[in-house]
């Protein structure tokens, strides 16, 4: 009831935020930004946006907005019941998890805040400070049981630890189910929350990562000289 009467409400006042002419969002009031910001912001993430009216009025309203990092700009995105998506802006199929996103919760997107993604910055922030080992902003994780575990698995690694694909499996007891397992973390839409960047090869080989190794490589090396505990693997 409350994801209808949200859908409802920005339905009846969607021209105080864009109008749709050509294809083209242009922004007349947005919150916490200028006109110029949300123009730029309009021509940038243009193919996001699609006129909410399309539709039904039980769809799941997901927020967006960019958030700046030293690792470059990141889109975070969260709906009524909390964040799901936290996404370097140059991952890769970044187009694609977006579209299987909203179809998962059934939803549009809009730009603009809401009390998840005003916490979420505050969070992050700490985080890049070297201030904030584990994030408690509450997550809309959508998707079935199997990939549940496996994102509860990656946030059960320690921050400044890493974990290998074997050693993910291991923890949850289906040690044959890596490819699997492997395939389950690239579809992790969190990132840094959910930090599938602390997984690695057995080797200690940095394996793929959606925005770029160097990212991963970074975001480790930050961790362990942030981190309280030796360096090293989980187990």
């Amino acid at each position: 009831m409350k994801n209808k009467l949200l859908a409802a409400e920005y339905k009846s006042e969607i021209a105080l935020f864009f109008e749709i002419k050509n294809k083209k969002i242009i922004y007349q009031n947005m919150s916490h930004s200028t006109p110029s910001d949300d123009n730029e912001f309009a021509k940038q993430y243009s193919w996001l946006f699609k006129n909410p009216s399309a539709y039904p009025a039980e769809a799941t309203v997901i927020n967006v907005i960019e958030i700046q990092t030293p690792l470059g700009p990141m889109l975070a995105g969260a709906t009524p019941q909390g964040v799901c998506m936290l996404e370097f802006t140059n991952r890769i199929r970044f187009e694609k998890e977006m579209s299987d996103l909203k179809k998962l919760l059934n939803g549009f997107i809009l730009p603009g805040r809401n009390p998840h993604l005003d916490q979420l910055e505050n969070e992050l922030s700490e985080y890049f400070e070297g201030k904030r080992k584990i994030f408690s902003v509450p997550l809309h994780t959508p998707g079935n049981e199997f990939s549940q575990t496996v994102w509860k698995t990656l946030q059960e690694i320690p921050y400044g630890k890493t974990c290998s694909y074997k050693e993910q499996a291991e923890k949850m007891n289906n040690p044959k189910a890596i490819r699997a397992i492997a395939s389950t973390n690239g579809r992790n839409r969190l990132a840094i929350i959910i930090p599938c960047h602390r997984v690695i090869g057995s080797n200690g080989s940095m394996t793929g990562y959606a925005a770029g190794i160097d990212k991963k490589k970074w975001l480790l090396k930050f961790e362990r000289d942030n981190s309280e505990i030796a360096p090293g693997n989980l187990f």
